[in-house]
């Protein structure tokens, strides 16, 4: 009974982290991460 309660956690949680995922592409929360990055490399090498 233990076992399949925390597998069932596992799955649940597994599912949300999924959820999130899904929701933070769907919203182009990847872009502003990728832009974020991009400045901070050209900083690094001196061109931004």
């Amino acid at each position: 009974m233990r076992g399949r309660v925390k597998n069932l956690v596992r799955a649940g949680l597994f599912l949300l982290a999924l959820l999130f995922l899904i929701l933070g592409i769907a919203g182009g929360g990847f872009k502003d991460t990728r832009n974020k990055a991009v400045r901070i490399c050209y900083e690094c090498i001196g061109i931004g």
